[in-house]
């Protein structure tokens, strides 16, 4: 059993809790017995690891030994009204200790969606306040159009912020379809010169484009002007010989007779 720090204003009362181990192991075995069984319970609840004070009450630790519980414990919490009163159980609770096998920490929903998550069926609306967005008459760089829009609410609600843009740019440039990837390493030239690629419009035009050539990997995707694939519009195709052939040979040990000469 651990050292247990008694409280100097009831010694007493804290030192009654913390000697009442067995009181405390019924508990945990009466806890257990509601899943297991009773037989089952008391070979459950091991050996008596450490009592803590905790504001006046005191919890017990047992080991937790049945199976799937490695480096559990079977807390239990004891407390009295006073030194003559009978003690209660508080708490019975199965805690993990610092080698115990536990579950990831939980991550809120909206935190845990990842790319490619979204199914059919499924709804993902974005969030309040989300920082990729801005109010739609912002896009406008002309005040007049953005005056108007402001009044007559005219065109989308909302479109992509700086932070959203920059966030795209560095998730498509480190991408499937950037310019580090092998696929653009080996390719005989880029995207921005060739000629199936579709540029989007605005300020991303000349860094990103749409791929629409049917037979690249990266059909209908966006690609970044430095990606490339073996499908470019320039490249030309250069037949040759599957079989090496020698240079021409010429073999000075061939007698040769002019035309009507042999008898």
């Amino acid at each position: 059993m651990g050292a247990v720090a008694i409280p100097d204003a009831s010694p007493d009362l804290v030192r009654r809790l913390v000697d009442a181990v067995d009181r405390a192991r019924a508990a945990a075995v009466e806890d257990a017995a509601v899943d297991m069984g009773t037989k089952a319970a008391a070979e459950a609840v091991g050996e008596h690891r450490d009592a803590r004070v905790e504001d006046g009450a005191v919890t017990h630790f047992f080991a937790a030994l049945q199976g799937g519980y490695r480096g559990w414990c079977w807390a239990v919490t004891l407390a009295c009204a006073d030194v003559d009163a009978p003690i209660t159980v508080s708490e019975v609770a199965l805690q993990p200790g610092s080698d115990a096998l536990v579950s990831p920490t939980w991550v809120p929903w909206h935190d845990r969606v990842r790319p490619g998550d979204l199914g059919v069926g499924d709804l993902l609306p974005a969030p309040v306040g989300d920082p990729r967005l801005a109010p739609g008459y912002l896009a406008s760089d002309d005040p007049g159009v953005a005056e108007v829009a402001r009044d007559l609410g005219i065109g989308r609600r909302a479109v992509l912020s700086r932070e959203g843009r920059d966030a795209a740019v560095e998730r498509w440039v480190g991408g499937a379809h950037g310019p580090g990837t092998d696929m653009a390493r080996a390719a005989p030239a880029r995207c921005g010169s060739c000629g199936f690629l579709w540029p989007v419009a605005g300020a991303l035009r000349g860094a990103f484009g749409v791929c629409a050539n049917a037979y690249s990997p990266a059909d209908g995707a966006v690609v970044t002007t430095d990606f490339g694939c073996g499908a470019h519009s320039d490249v030309v195709f250069e037949p040759a010989s599957p079989v090496a052939v020698a240079e021409l040979v010429y073999d000075d040990g061939v007698d040769l007779e002019p035309a009507g000469t042999r008898a």
